[in-house]
């Protein structure tokens, strides 16, 4: 008699919303933690070719809470309708860095290359630069004291697969 070794599921893209969410500590272990996190998700909802650049840039932002605050983070991964993903970092540091102060204007983009080429040398402070070149859409606000006690702020940005958004653009 044979037998046969379980095998894990596998789902193409998931139709419906979706979240995860994963408490980190102010660690600098967190952003590689995050990373294998994000991979195993993608992965496991069909969502593989986004990993890349989802990667990258929820590195950036968990890197930056860990830097820039001294208690813990929290990583939220969500699958949006029409198939896109919004990652979120919570820190406890409630300075909303510029320009996530403020929405993403329609010239952001253009602002952000001129930035990134004036700024070619540098070796730190390029992490949200990064974000707003990549990200489709990105943004950030702060967290007051509400009835659970949770302050700070939270930074987020959005990708959507590119075959996608040529499907929306046309």
């Amino acid at each position: 008699m044979a037998t046969v070794a379980p095998q894990e599921p596998t789902a193409g893209p998931s139709e419906g919303p979706w979240t995860y969410s994963l408490r980190l500590p102010n660690d600098p272990r967190a952003a590689r933690i995050s990373r294998v996190t994000l991979r195993a998700v993608l992965a496991s909802h069909g969502m593989a070719e986004l990993t890349d650049t989802a990667e990258l840039l929820t590195c950036e932002l968990v890197t930056n809470a860990v830097r820039h605050s001294d208690g813990p983070a929290q990583l939220r991964i969500r699958h949006l309708c029409e198939s896109r993903l919004r990652v979120s970092i919570w820190d406890t540091n409630p300075t909303i860095p510029a320009p996530f102060d403020a929405p993403p204007s329609p010239l952001d983009r253009f602002t952000a290359l001129t930035e990134a080429a004036t700024r070619l040398d540098a070796t730190s402070g390029r992490g949200l630069l990064i974000v707003r070149l990549c990200a489709d859409n990105w943004g950030g606000y702060p967290l007051a004291d509400d009835l659970f006690g949770i302050n700070g702020k939270l930074l987020w940005f959005e990708l959507t697969p590119q075959q996608q958004a040529y499907e929306i653009a046309a």
